[in-house]
């Protein structure tokens, strides 16, 4: 699953979407309801009243905090049974700053694995880069989200807009999100779909190779491919018969030793 969360990150998951990678079900959010003209999205969640008046948030992450807040019920039900979760947010609005931590904690409470992409304001954007910076660090310490990292399961990259400048130069904003969406798609495409596929392929050949096997093949004989079926013991060889010496009787008496492996006499 792929969830992009903000106006600018709807933008780049937008062209994202529009490759309809497969297996991968894509989903938009934002506090301003014209996330919901995103058809290349499977879903588009717009977090206001049912009534679709607009909800001015002001840039203010508390309103977009509680704006997600009151939509928990319905927003659980996205993540729930997600095997990953992508997760995209561009920082310095409402929806980014206020609604994006939130939605990561969800996410970790009903997903697998998580991986959380932030994108950082310009320095040149003043207010939007420090609210950027204050969400990261709530982030970073949100309960959930922090133990889901522990372990291994889940993970956070900063898209920072300023380091592209020594890289790049001056980037149109178009081709800033056009960067961005490409880092994104490799993850869900390298890190995510070919692994899970191998594993899915593996798993297959598998069960191919055992639903193959003789239905009345034992146990032993799978964990020891190499033994046949077990053999009745082989009683040892009688001694050969010793010629008379000459001069000898013609006749010799002989007394036959029962084996141990012989049942005892009555």
């Amino acid at each position: 699953m792929l969830v992009a969360v903000g106006g600018g990150a709807v933008r780049i998951g937008s062209s994202i979407a529009r490759e309809h990678l497969r297996h991968v079900e894509t989903v938009a959010i934002n506090c301003d309801p014209t996330v919901q003209g995103y058809e290349e999205y499977d879903r588009r969640v717009y977090l206001g009243p049912d009534t679709g008046q607009e909800i001015d948030t002001g840039g203010s992450p508390v309103v977009g905090g509680v704006l997600a807040r009151a939509a928990e019920p319905s927003l659980k039900g996205i993540f729930h049974g997600a095997s990953f979760v992508v997760l995209v947010g561009s920082l310095g609005g409402g929806a980014g700053s206020g609604a994006f931590p939130h939605l990561v904690e969800l996410a970790c409470r009903h997903a697998a694995v998580v991986s959380a992409f932030v994108i950082k304001p310009f320095r040149c954007e003043g207010d939007r880069r420090a609210l950027a910076e204050r969400a990261i660090g709530r982030l970073r310490l949100a309960e959930a989200f922090a133990e889901k990292r522990e372990r291994g399961s889940a993970t956070l990259e900063v898209l920072d807009n300023e380091k592209l400048i020594p890289t790049f130069g001056h980037l149109a904003f178009r081709a800033v999100g056009d960067h961005w969406a490409e880092i994104v798609r490799h993850h869900v495409e390298d890190a995510i779909l070919v692994p899970a596929e191998a594993l899915l392929a593996s798993v297959a050949v598998a069960s191919e190779v055992t639903a193959s096997l003789p239905a009345s093949i034992s146990a032993e004989q799978l964990a020891f491919p190499e033994r046949g079926p077990p053999t009745a013991p082989v009683p040892p060889e009688m001694p050969p018969v010793i010629p008379a010496a000459p001069g000898a009787e013609a006749e010799l008496t002989f007394e036959v030793v029962s084996s141990r492996l012989s049942p005892p006499a009555p």
